[in-house]
C-alpha cells in the first residue's frame, strides 16, 4: 500500500493531522494535475497552477470530510475540485465583466475577445458536461478526466476499472455528444 492510501485511511480514521501530511505528500502530483487542467481546459489567465492547487486545497479543507479510499479516488476527486475552481473562477470573471463598475482599458480588442471566448467556452463545456452526466454518467466522467484532468486513456481505465478500449469508445461518444450540445 502506498503512502497516500495509508494517509487517506488515517484521515478516514479521524487523524486530522493526516490531512496536511496527505496534501504535502501529494503536492507534486496535484501541481502536475493542475497544470494539465489549465493547459487543457482552463483558458484562464487569472489562475496559475500553484493558485489552482492552493484554492483546491482550501476547498478540501472547507468541505470537511474527504471520502476517498485510495490514491485513484483521491486524484479523481481532486480533478473534480479543480474543475469546480476553474468554472467558479470563470463565472466570477464573467459576472464582474458584466456588472463591474470599472471596465478595464486595453489597447487591443483582440486580446479581450480571445479571453472572453475562452471563458465562455469553458462555461459552455461545463454546462454540456453537466447535461451529459445526467444522461450518461460514465461518459461524463471519462470526458471530465480527459478534458479537464488531462488524464491519459490508460490512467482513466485504471481509475475507473474499465478497459482502455472502453475508455476510447466512451471518449469518442462523449466528444460527439458534447459537440452536439455545444452547437
Amino acid at each position: 500500500m502506498d503512502q497516500l492510501t495509508q494517509l487517506l485511511q488515517q484521515l478516514q480514521a479521524g487523524h486530522t493531522d493526516a490531512r496536511d501530511t496527505l496534501f504535502a505528500a501529494a503536492y507534486g502530483e496535484l501541481h502536475h494535475l493542475a497544470h494539465a487542467r489549465l493547459r487543457n481546459g482552463g483558458g484562464n489567465s487569472v489562475l496559475d497552477t500553484t493558485s489552482l492547487v492552493h484554492e483546491s486545497y482550501l476547498r478540501f479543507v472547507h468541505a470537511g470530510e474527504l471520502r476517498a479510499e485510495d490514491r485513484r479516488a483521491f486524484f479523481a476527486y481532486a480533478s473534480q475540485v479543480m474543475r469546480s475552481v476553474i468554472v467558479d473562477s470563470m463565472r466570477e470573471r464573467t459576472r464582474r465583466k458584466r456588472g463591474g463598475v470599472a471596465q478595464p482599458l486595453t489597447l487591443s480588442t483582440k486580446l479581450v475577445a480571445t479571453v472572453a471566448e475562452a471563458q465562455e467556452t469553458v462555461l459552455k463545456v461545463h454546462e454540456a458536461l453537466e447535461s451529459l452526466a445526467q444522461a450518461e454518467p460514465r461518459l461524463a466522467k471519462v470526458a471530465e478526466m480527459r478534458y479537464f484532468g488531462g488524464y491519459s486513456e490508460q490512467e482513466i481505465a485504471e481509475a475507473m476499472d474499465i478497459s482502455e478500449r472502453t475508455v476510447q469508445r466512451d471518449w469518442e461518444k462523449a466528444r460527439i455528444m458534447l459537440l452536439a450540445a455545444l452547437r
